[in-house]
């Protein structure tokens, strides 16, 4: 292709029109200069029509008119030719048109492609500037916002830790004198008051396991879930948990499973934690079992690791709505009239402390057919590089 010189648009030095960039003032004319040497085409009125800098230029033939270099009557003479040629298959762009006719000189026309093309890539640079001035500005408050939020939650982690700490005092208050009454040690009761009594121990026991919960979140919110690794026997432990789910069952009538381990089993876990994490899941398997039910554990030895599986014959829970149940005060049942109860916390803590120990709660249930939760613990062997 042969190379023409044509005047920079920004310094007016005469320049290859094939080059890239004005060697007298450095302008950029790359888009100009890549279309110039190329040798496409696009479809165009049932024809191959090449692509030249012109194609990216809207309204030339205005902006000739507006340069003063062609007449109205000249655009008009040029746009019906080109409407002739188009009628009879062949396209043909606006500025070829022109030179065809002779109404424009070939610099005339390069200069004024030139300098549109150099405005359009003016106003693309603008238009980026201005995009990336958003991008910061928003991500500023995106920034702000986070920073808002993160000092908020630890508010509101303060927040629930101190006052559960101080409901701790007057209900331990509560809880030493209902003890005391029901023992008798403050003298003798009515069949009335012995059964009022009862009722404010299951009640002050449900507000201890609340209040226990709310300082257990209050911990993992604020990062501070501090894992005591140890060693223990499983077994020990289970039965602890077992014997407290198994009086929870009688009450609801409910019928408890469970066959302890015929060995010992050591494991290497936080031995507290684990013993909490079993209680929710009991509590939650009891409170979604209807009477008549039956709620149970189930020991599977495995090669490196012991799975706990806590399963129930209650209610459910939809496929579909699992990652749900480990939201932090999400209940399924979210109406204000909703059956049972609960500051929807357990599950969401216990999935917390399952992972930190290098394990998940797996869920099996369906609708309608009770439910199943289970995960692993890591046995405690000599070899540490055995793989969890």
């Amino acid at each position: 292709m042969k190379s023409e010189l044509i005047p920079c648009p920004h310094c007016g030095q005469s320049i290859d029109s094939q080059t890239w960039f004005c060697e007298f003032c450095g302008e950029s004319l790359a888009l100009a200069a890549l279309l110039a040497k190329g040798d496409l085409s696009v479809p165009f009125g049932g024809s191959q029509l090449p692509i030249a800098p012109e194609i990216l230029v809207p309204r030339l033939g205005e902006y000739l008119q507006e340069k003063g270099i062609l007449h109205a009557s000249d655009l008009q003479k040029a746009l019906e030719y080109q409407q002739k040629l188009s009628e009879q298959g062949e396209s043909r762009l606006i500025g070829q048109t022109l030179l065809d006719l002779d109404l424009v000189k070939k610099e005339q026309l390069d200069q004024a492609i030139t300098e549109q093309i150099l405005q359009l890539q003016s106003a693309l640079q603008q238009v980026n500037v201005e995009l990336e001035e958003r991008v910061r500005e928003r991500t500023a408050e995106l920034e702000n916002a986070l920073n808002r939020l993160t000092e908020l939650n630890q508010l509101k982690s303060n927040f629930i830790a101190n006052i559960s700490h101080e409901l701790r005092t007057p209900l331990t208050h509560i809880k030493g004198y209902v003890e005391l009454l029901l023992e008798r040690e403050l003298g003798p009761l009515t069949p009335q008051q012995a059964s009022a009594l009862d009722v404010m121990n299951a009640s002050e026991e449900r507000l201890e396991r609340l209040i226990e919960d709310l300082i257990q979140f209050s911990l993992l919110a604020r990062g501070d879930l501090d894992l005591r690794i140890e060693v223990f026997d499983l077994g020990e432990v289970l039965a602890e948990v077992t014997a407290q789910a198994v009086k929870k069952c009688k009450k609801k009538s409910l019928s408890f499973s469970y066959q302890p381990p015929t060995s010992v089993l050591k494991v290497r876990a936080d031995q507290k934690k684990i013993n909490w994490v079993l209680d929710q899941l009991f509590d939650n398997a009891i409170k979604f079992t209807p009477m008549g039910g039956e709620v149970g554990l189930k020991i599977i030895p495995g090669l490196k690791r012991v799975i706990l599986s806590v399963y129930d014959s209650g209610i459910g829970i939809a496929p579909e709505r699992f990652d749900e149940i480990f939201q932090t005060f999400h209940q399924l049942d979210g109406s204000a009239r909703r059956r049972y109860g609960g500051t929807g916390l357990g599950l969401a803590m216990a999935h917390q402390i399952v992972a930190a120990h290098g394990s998940e709660i797996r869920v099996k249930s369906s609708l309608g057919e009770g439910a199943t939760f289970e995960f692993s613990l890591l046995y405690a062997v000599p070899d540490e590089d055995l793989e969890s």
